[in-house]
């Protein structure tokens, strides 16, 4: 069941790149196709992170414990996406000129929101096999996932600050990624809370326990 479903998942993430790359051979991709590739693979990106950032919620909420298993696809699909979106950038925009590249993103608040938004996806991408958790260790590797959340915050105000007219969709994306995060804070702070309740409880003196054994 688990294998289907990840093939399942997988064929889905190509879909999009599919869909762009017959629009690009059949010439449907209009007077600017370099801004139409751009958007697209832009907006699968946030897509995918999103889809990634809500697999705990809905396995917390909805007992799908199996739902775990397709994080690690997603949010490779959510990097896969980005760095087409890179290179997009940089080979079709840009030429890799490396000068014009630099000059964008110390001068051009949304690229320099968007590359680093790219570049912490790297250490996330590279680290998402089973060898990396056991030699980071659960809560190393843990610690490091969370990046993912300033990853889609760097995105979302990427997309914001491109954007000059029609703010509904990433304002939309703003609002998926407060809310995934919001609750990711408000279950830290409720763990929080009850770990601070159960060491503040009092202990009852050691006269007044029961004898765990036999009296001698």
């Amino acid at each position: 069941m688990t294998r289907y479903l990840k093939l399942v998942t997988f064929l889905a993430g190509l879909v999009p790149l599919a869909r762009l790359a017959w629009k690009a051979y059949s010439g449907l991709l209009g007077a600017n196709p370099i801004e139409v590739i751009t958007h697209s693979t832009g907006d699968w990106t946030l897509i995918f992170l999103c889809f990634t950032l809500a697999i705990t919620p809905l396995r917390k909420l909805t007992q799908q414990h199996w739902l775990i298993r397709l994080r690690r696809m997603l949010g490779l699909f959510g990097f896969f996406y980005a760095l087409l979106h890179f290179l997009t950038y940089i080979w079709l925009d840009k030429f890799f000129d490396l000068h014009e590249i630099a000059k964008d993103v110390v001068k051009r608040p949304f690229i320099t929101a968007g590359f680093t938004g790219f570049v912490l996806l790297i250490p996330l991408a590279v680290t998402s096999t089973g060898g990396w958790i056991r030699r980071l260790g659960g809560k190393r590797w843990q610690a490091l996932h969370r990046l993912v959340y300033v990853s889609a915050i760097a995105g979302v105000v990427h997309y914001i600050w491109l954007v000059k007219a029609d703010l509904r969709r990433p304002l939309l994306f703003a609002a998926i990624v407060a809310l995934l995060l919001g609750y990711r804070v408000a279950l830290a702070a409720l763990a929080h809370a009850r770990s601070k309740t159960t060491r503040d409880l009092p202990q009852a003196p050691a006269l007044d326990r029961e004898p765990s054994g036999n009296m001698p």
